[in-house]
């Protein structure tokens, strides 16, 4: 394998990018100046240093002076009685992003495959089962994707809660979301819907 294909390779593990696309990225990145470059692998290198990853709600976020938790979990002004967990980092922004919600977080980091035999290796379950049980919240929302697998990691979470003997009141999304959308494309309108429709 050559340097070109090694990163086309790279770029066709970012999420929804084909063989195609990224073969697009790689000649695309490489027909830029020396100087596009230099300042892309700079930032890189630069954000890497300041990623930190929450020791509760999980999301990955950027600081200069980390502390152990991120700047949501740590305002006291949120709903500590309320927490929403969400696949993925881009599907809390864009729940922040509506305004509608004022709880507490858990990023799974992804959602579990139908077939999948060992779900603990798609979502952070262990995490979560811990973070809750340490806590006394009134309400948890599974605010998963309306597609397939978002309702097979949702099961699995409420088997999972069963074994916590989590007292938590435990509601879903209201299908403000149609069947097959994601929550990071959801408008803020959507979102408010379907947080007002939960169940």
């Amino acid at each position: 394998m050559n340097s070109i294909e090694h990163l086309e390779e790279i770029f066709a593990h970012f999420p929804g990018i084909g063989p195609r696309q990224a073969k697009r990225f790689a000649y695309f990145v490489l027909s830029r100046p020396k100087s596009f470059i230099d300042d892309l692998v700079r930032t890189i290198a630069d954000v890497r240093g300041k990623v930190h990853e929450c020791d509760k709600c999980r999301r990955i976020y950027i600081s200069d002076s980390p502390s152990e938790s991120c700047g949501i979990c740590t305002d006291k002004s949120r709903d500590e009685t309320t927490l929403m967990i969400v696949p993925r980092d881009t599907d809390l922004l864009n729940v922040e992003a509506s305004g509608v919600f004022k709880g507490l977080y858990f990023v799974l980091g992804g959602t579990i495959p139908i077939l999948e035999k060992e779900p603990e290796r798609r979502i952070r379950l262990k995490e979560l089962l811990n973070y809750v049980g340490k806590r006394n919240f009134d309400e948890i929302i599974i605010s998963l994707n309306a597609t397939p697998e978002g309702d097979h990691t949702q099961t699995i979470i409420c088997e999972a809660f069963k074994n916590i003997n989590t007292k938590s009141r435990i509601s879903r999304l209201g299908r403000g979301l149609s069947t097959g959308s994601e929550i990071e494309y959801a408008d803020p309108e959507t979102l408010r819907s379907a947080l007002r429709g939960r169940s």
